[in-house]
């Protein structure tokens, strides 16, 4: 597994303030009518240890054989704002932000990637997918021989316990259900750790390095390579 860095310009807003509720609370709250809880991605309260995960603050990954693992950072505030998921030619983006505690996100945010995307002169379809309703967006792009052409994301979202989890697949991922089955597979294996404090809904969750990754790493760990740009689909609000 590989460690990278990369840069991000926008900032995420946060909207009204949230309440804090104890992790049983949450625990209680995590066993819902989507089967989330049973086949994931996960709540912490819902796992029995951390060990074997990369620990990236607000998430825990599994590891993977040609995972390589891309943090982006705010430019303006040097804050890891996202963490992009590299395998086999495609990528999936994650984010994870406070929710309510007696509402999810997930539908209200569909309308607003739809109303952005569109006002870029994209189109966006509702589909359904393994995470329930997805979003597949089309935004202009120019390709590489000159021509007007599309770019695809393909968005995913999962309300938790006080938490919303969203990914966006990128490259082959996007459009090709198999070539998107080992990304899906690593989402499902997400846990978020939310925390006990008042955040306000829609504020991103916390995301750092791991503690072991260095720029000179033993054999085996993560390794951190030269910043690059994340992808630009990213702001929710």
């Amino acid at each position: 597994m590989v460690f990278g860095l990369g840069r991000k310009a926008k900032k995420e807003q946060a909207d009204e303030p949230d309440v804090a509720v104890s992790s049983e609370e949450a625990a209680e709250e995590s066993s819902d009518a989507t089967g989330r809880s049973a086949t994931g991605p996960f709540d912490v309260s819902e796992i029995t240890s951390r060990d074997g995960y990369v620990d990236l603050g607000a998430l825990l990954i599994s590891p993977s054989e040609g995972l390589q693992l891309r943090l982006e950072v705010e430019e303006a505030t040097q804050r890891v704002v996202a963490v992009t998921m590299d395998l086999n030619g495609s990528s999936l983006q994650l984010q994870a932000f406070a929710a309510p505690k007696s509402e999810g996100l997930w539908d209200e945010i569909r309308e607003q990637i739809g109303q952005s995307v569109g006002s870029q002169g994209g189109q966006v379809e509702e589909v359904q997918g393994q995470f329930g309703t997805e979003l597949v967006a089309k935004l202009p792009a120019g390709a590489p021989d000159g021509s007007q052409g599309y770019r695809v994301a393909r968005f995913v979202g999962v309300d938790g316990p006080r938490w919303f989890l969203r990914g966006v697949l990128g490259g082959a991922a996007a459009v090709d259900r198999d070539a998107a089955g080992p990304l899906e597979t690593l989402f499902r294996k997400i846990v978020v750790i939310r925390g006990d404090s008042p955040m306000p809904p829609r504020d991103l969750l916390q995301l750092r390095l791991p503690k072991d990754a260095s720029m000179t790493p033993p054999p085996g760990a993560p390794v951190l390579q030269e910043p690059e740009r994340g992808p630009e689909i990213t702001q929710i609000g």
